[in-house]
């Protein structure tokens, strides 16, 4: 486990698609789980499992379940793209060849972690609104990104991806994930290829935080 600090492992938490396939340990596994189990969820009902997919023939279904969701979403975002130039043009297609990488060679991350939710089990207090409902992810997500962090503690690369939710049914019953739970978030782990997690580009503070009402930069 390397020596990282908390706002060190936020800020350069990148999505690493480039994976070796040497082994992780199970103590490295069994920290990061066990971090995905300290994550705050409503009322501390923990309504998620997560289930390490390790088994060779599985980790290869899910690959060839995954590559036909991702080929429609990147011939969605090339086509996006198509406008830009220069390094902002570079950036997104250095993005999208190690994207369509993780297509290819996603049976072979050594452990793929499969998020499941329960909605029985949570308080979704946004349901009656008129948009998505979004607040049940409040009580799996942060768990989610626990793990993530832990990965980059432990110096293992991940990506987070939700593309799999679109063959939701035929991932339950590979993994033989009961009635009543359902799939939000797919994490291939592996040491990195390559130099791993670095530098993060986001927007600033000031564009994205508001004070007492929506528009008074916060900062400025």
């Amino acid at each position: 486990m390397s020596d990282v600090g908390l706002y060190e492992a936020m800020s350069t938490l990148r999505a690493v698609r480039r994976l070796r396939t040497d082994p992780i340990p199970e103590d490295v596994l069994g920290r990061v789980l066990q971090a995905a189990t300290w994550a705050p969820s409503g009322g501390n009902v923990q309504p998620w499992r997560v289930i390490v997919v390790q088994d060779a023939a599985k980790r290869k279904r899910l690959q060839e379940l995954y590559v036909g969701p991702w080929k429609q979403y990147a011939k969605e975002h090339r086509a996006g793209i198509e406008h830009l130039a220069g390094e902002v043009r570079a950036k997104q297609e250095r993005m999208m060849a190690a994207a369509d990488h993780l297509a290819e060679h996603l049976h072979e991350a050594p452990a793929i972690l499969v998020f499941c939710f329960n909605p029985g089990r949570m308080a979704i207090t946004d349901t009656g609104l008129d948009r998505p409902s979004v607040v049940g992810g409040g009580s799996v997500y942060p768990a989610v990104q626990n793990a993530l962090l832990a990965c980059r503690a432990e110096g293992l690369g991940c990506t987070l991806t939700t593309l799999l939710c679109f063959a939701e049914s035929e991932v339950k019953a590979l993994l033989d994930i009961p009635d009543g739970w359902y799939t939000c978030a797919f994490v291939p782990i592996g040491y990195p290829v390559g130099s791993g997690h670095g530098t993060i580009s986001r927007r600033p503070v000031a564009k994205m935080a508001f004070r007492d009402g929506w528009g008074d930069a916060f900062g400025e």
